[in-house]
């Protein structure tokens, strides 16, 4: 990563949890009986890895985890980018680990 992309990382990150709290970020992320799942899924949308290798990763059916990104994406949850001509989803900034074990005692966010 270069040092303008860490920077516009950063950046991202900063306004997004402004705009989007961390518990929220987690309720709108983690729906239904799979919601630790989802976040840990939204955790690895880092860039790095594409759709696929997230939903292999983590044991996920990649047609329904397609419909996810694509209601992260509808919800400004995500930013897709293309990278040697693969889409690779973006999170706006990780969700902590005290937010998912919220999550994990079954707290509301």
């Amino acid at each position: 990563m270069s040092n303008s992309d860490a920077y516009l990382r950063g950046i991202l990150s900063v306004v997004a949890r402004q705009a989007i709290p961390p518990d929220q970020l987690a309720s709108q992320v983690g729906v239904g009986k799979t919601k630790l799942k989802q976040i840990e899924a939204y955790n690895l949308c880092d860039g790095s890895l594409t759709q696929g290798e997230v939903a292999k990763q983590l044991g996920i059916d990649s047609g329904n985890f397609s419909k996810t990104i694509a209601r992260w994406s509808d919800d400004g949850l995500i930013v897709r980018t293309e990278v040697s001509g693969q889409m690779r989803p973006v999170h706006l900034y990780p969700i902590s680990a005290a937010v998912i074990k919220k999550f994990e005692k079954g707290d509301p966010a």
